[in-house]
């Protein structure tokens, strides 16, 4: 058995997925487990299903179109970060009193699991991913460089097609601020994995951690609140090369809490805004020559959504581009104090 992997879990109104993710957490084999799970102040039942769940009061049973077979772990579970009886594995979930954006949530869970000297490598990941009970070994002892590692990343397949790759990692345009996903729409049994010389970043939905990284570059920066905050703290990563792991396959619902784009539709009104508003934070902080190509692809990507009659995708894009007040398709979903959070309003 390879050593202790942390995982950290970030849920926000993650109710209707986040059992699955769990489940098949607690049925990996090979590598022992301690997972933070991080609610960000849930306004459904996320928080009081996890609870009745590992009290063994919620039934479970694996969804039809699970790829791959898992078998429901035995209860309870704790929740307090002692062993689970059956397999080793270690849960603890940590209720924060408001929504800190995904990066707020991720710097709650390292600083919780780095004060276990046992575990060097914190996995991030997902709610609204299921991940087969191999692939967390497959992360633990991953072979790296010498010189260690800063990211490593895995490949991350579509949940609802699970022969489709959805990211093996990401790249930067420098002029546009323009991610991109590496081996997305090919197939998964027809693509070698991608090299890390050709990333930029890793993805956030699935993203292993180096403690030494995590010391040298200081938690995810908060100020994103949404998007682009892996991005920029890989820019961090200074001479820590990426890593690669084949065997890390997890599959993805796709933004199912944000509305994210997938392969048939565009990013919602919410996740345009704080996309694009997060492009060009970045572009200004780390690309500042290249304001005004990032501006030009703006205009250019709104028109584009406009001409497709997606008009409020389009208006939400360029607020938050401009950093603009933000559309009532943002306001409505936030509390007040998480909105003023989110824009950078806060006192």
């Amino acid at each position: 058995m390879t050593s202790r992997l942390g995982v950290i879990v970030v849920t926000f109104n993650s109710a209707e997925i986040i059992l699955d993710c769990l489940e098949s957490l607690l049925a990996a084999h090979g590598t022992a487990l301690s997972i933070a799970v991080v609610d960000n102040a849930s306004g459904d039942a996320t928080v009081p299903l996890i609870q009745a769940w590992a009290r063994g009061e919620t039934p479970y049973a694996p969804p039809a179109d699970l790829p791959f077979a898992l078998t429901p772990c035995a209860r309870p579970v704790p929740l307090d970060g002692s062993a689970h009886a059956a397999t080793g594995h270690r849960i603890a979930l940590i209720e924060l009193d408001t929504n800190t954006g995904f990066a707020g949530g991720v710097n709650a869970g390292l600083a919780h699991l780095a004060a276990d000297p046992e575990i060097d490598r914190f996995w991030v990941l997902n709610p609204d991913t299921v991940t087969p009970p191999e692939t967390p070994a497959a992360f633990a002892g991953a072979p790296v460089p010498d010189a260690g590692f800063s990211l490593m990343g895995g490949r991350v397949l579509y949940y609802n097609t699970p022969e489709i790759i959805q990211i093996d990692g990401g790249t930067i345009n420098r002029k546009t601020g323009v991610t991109g996903n590496l081996g997305l729409g090919r197939r998964h049994d027809q693509t070698p994995p991608s090299r890390p010389e050709d990333m930029d970043f890793i993805t956030g939905a699935s993203m292993v951690v180096s403690r030494a990284f995590y010391e040298a570059a200081g938690p995810m920066p908060e100020d994103y609140f949404l998007y682009y905050e892996e991005v920029d703290w890989a820019m961090r990563r200074g001479d820590l090369p990426f890593a690669y792991c084949p065997g890390g396959i997890v599959y993805h619902r796709a933004g199912t809490a944000i509305g994210s784009p997938t392969l048939d539709r565009p990013a919602s009104p919410f996740s345009q805004y704080f996309k694009h508003r997060g492009r060009l934070m970045f572009i200004r902080r780390h690309l500042p020559g290249s304001l005004l190509t990032a501006q030009l692809y703006t205009l250019a990507k709104a028109a584009q959504l406009a001409l497709k009659g997606y008009r409020r995708e389009a208006m939400a894009l360029v607020a938050g581009s401009l950093n603009r007040p933000a559309p009532r398709e943002v306001t409505d979903r936030l509390p007040p104090e998480v909105c003023r959070r989110a824009l950078g309003l806060a006192s």
